[in-house]
């Protein structure tokens, strides 16, 4: 909560304006699950920053399904550090879960990739062009000696196994058989999370829209997404639009009766400072 008022009160001020004279408020949250999460998340903010009225708190696959979605229904799938999955019909039934027993985000594509490199070391696994570029990336000479950096004392942070994604992506797309399996099988768990939440609430597929956002996803393969998306027949994926952040805006302004175009948010959007670029970098993106 203290992380959160802090950036609406950075927003506030870069924008000039002062809380009570915001008409409308949203925010997209991870950690929006559960009923008490919004009991605790939507009178919390509003007192907090002395809004003039109570916030639309949503979770935040829901946010970022209105970047793709003028109407607000469809399947979100966000990939960034982690995923983010959830679906909205016509009827505003939700269903969105904070907590699925897989992954498919940029750091689950790195530690899998990390295994391979360990498993191949040891001749538990195929061998993977993975483990050379991991070597280069963390200057390190072998296997041993990466996971050395990964778990000894004062060692790498988790946050740092980030960096290998972009490497395991453009390595599946050049053929390494052991990134290819990686990424389908990513792109299998986030098409089956995205498949169960339309299930959830009668939503279904065919002409359903399907969001494809988050950092992952920003790559230029299209590997991941096409793994998503088999397992979403006659689905639609909309997939280059603005980045999830951009959804609280469009709900805010929904809120307020104005009809303002997705593009239009992005164009105003501040840059990134590069912080979550990390991982999402990739010289194939030049």
């Amino acid at each position: 909560m203290d992380e959160m008022e802090a950036a609406a009160r950075q927003a506030l001020a870069t924008a000039g304006v002062a809380a009570d004279a915001i008409g409308a408020a949203a925010f997209s949250l991870a950690g929006a699950d559960w009923p008490e999460d919004f009991a605790l998340l939507e009178p919390g903010l509003r007192d907090r920053l002395r809004l003039a009225a109570t916030p639309l708190v949503v979770n935040d696959a829901l946010g970022a399904l209105r970047t793709g979605s003028p109407d607000w229904t469809g399947i979100a799938v966000v990939s960034g550090t982690y995923n983010a999955v959830g679906a909205r019909n016509a009827g505003g039934d939700v269903f969105h879960l904070g907590f699925w027993p897989d992954g498919g985000g940029g750091r689950n594509l790195a530690r899998a990739g990390l295994k391979a490199v360990y498993r191949a070391a040891f001749d538990m696994g195929p061998a993977t062009a993975l483990s050379e570029r991991a070597f280069a990336l963390y200057g390190v000479r072998d296997a041993i000696a990466l996971l050395h950096e990964f778990t000894r004392r004062g060692g790498l942070e988790d946050s740092a196994k980030d960096r290998l994604a972009p490497v395991l992506l453009e390595l599946a797309d050049d053929g390494d058989a052991v990134a290819q399996a990686i990424v389908a099988d990513a792109g299998r768990v986030l098409g089956t999370q995205a498949r169960a939440s339309a299930a959830q609430i009668g939503l279904p597929l065919d002409g359903t829209r399907v969001v494809l956002t988050g950092r992952v996803f920003e790559h230029p393969t299209d590997r991941l997404a096409s793994a998503t998306m088999a397992e979403l027949p006659g689905a639609v994926p909309l997939r280059g639009g603005p980045p999830p952040i951009a959804g609280a805006l469009l709900l805010a302004y929904d809120r307020l009766g104005l009809a303002i175009d997705a593009s239009s948010v992005a164009a105003g959007l501040p840059a990134s400072d590069g912080r979550s670029a990390r991982w999402a970098a990739s010289p194939s993106m030049a």
